[in-house]
């Protein structure tokens, strides 16, 4: 019967944390379809062929993780405006063999994790982003058409800070800055986009990025709160959250994209705190 039955993946290495299969089964659960979904470790250097022998497995689409959306972005024979512009694909619609559709759902994921479950008001606001990685990337188009005072990305290798400003300086105020550089402004949201909270480490930032009214937002998410989280609650922020509803928010654009219905996502954010 496996035969018949679409077939869908996370592709990643790691992958044994990935929380994926469980929010997709619900998904599928939810909106009565029939499908399968797991996840896959694939060999670095074995991308492209992992893919190929999964879309012919009866493979309609995969979800790619660290460290292969760079891979999966060069891969794709058609990428959405959003994904061409992020440099990165966590979504691969698999149309045939050698067919792939690429896109990048990272950016709506966050958004819709703070608008619409955190009902944060985007416009006016200035918001830091920490880290100008991957992640980092794919997420500044859909925070800055939510016309934010300021964008500012700050990084450890501030060039890599200002060339991201500068790639998306035409959609909005956006700056760049080193880790050093912030002087005494404090921020509305913060958001962590570095890959360091998986690692139990949090870049070195100074106290005075909080003010009593700050947001902060762990774009990652561990079972216990991260590092970046308790310097938050230590400094005084408003609200301190992790990444976990993005982590469903990008998962349901990608089972929209794949299937044509768009789950309902509460209940799940729900279930996946309760594990």
């Amino acid at each position: 019967m496996s035969d018949t039955i679409d077939r869908y993946a996370v592709f990643g290495n790691p992958i044994e944390h990935s929380k994926s299969p469980f929010i997709h089964a619900r998904f599928a659960e939810q909106t009565g379809q029939q499908l399968i979904y797991t996840a896959e470790l694939v060999e670095l250097g074995d991308f492209d062929n992992a893919v190929a022998h999964f879309a012919e497995s009866n493979g309609r689409g995969l979800n790619i993780t660290v460290p292969f959306k760079q891979d999966a972005w060069q891969l794709a024979t058609q990428r959405s405006e959003r994904a061409e512009r992020a440099g990165a694909v966590n979504t691969l619609v698999i149309r045939g063999t050698g067919d792939y559709f690429g896109d990048n759902t990272d950016g709506t994921g966050l958004a819709r994790d703070l608008i619409k479950n955190y009902r944060l008001q985007l416009e006016d606001k200035n918001i830091l982003i920490v880290g100008a990685g991957g992640a980092v990337r794919g997420v500044i188009e859909p925070l800055l058409s939510s016309k934010p005072a300021s964008l500012t990305i700050a990084n450890r290798t501030r060039e890599k800070a200002l060339q991201l400003a500068e790639d998306f300086s035409e959609l909005g105020n956006i700056k760049g800055c080193g880790l050093d550089e912030f002087g005494s402004d404090s921020y509305d949201i913060i958001i962590n986009g570095t890959s360091a909270s998986l690692s139990g480490k949090m870049p070195s930032l100074p106290a005075t990025l909080i003010n009593e009214n700050t947001f902060c937002y762990d774009m990652m998410y561990a079972a216990e709160p991260t590092p970046f989280m308790h310097w938050a609650r230590q400094h005084g922020a408003k609200q301190v959250v992790d990444g976990k509803g993005m982590l469903v928010e990008q998962a349901a654009e990608s089972f929209r994209l794949w299937r044509g219905c768009q789950p309902e996502t509460a209940a799940v954010i729900e279930a996946l705190r309760n594990l």
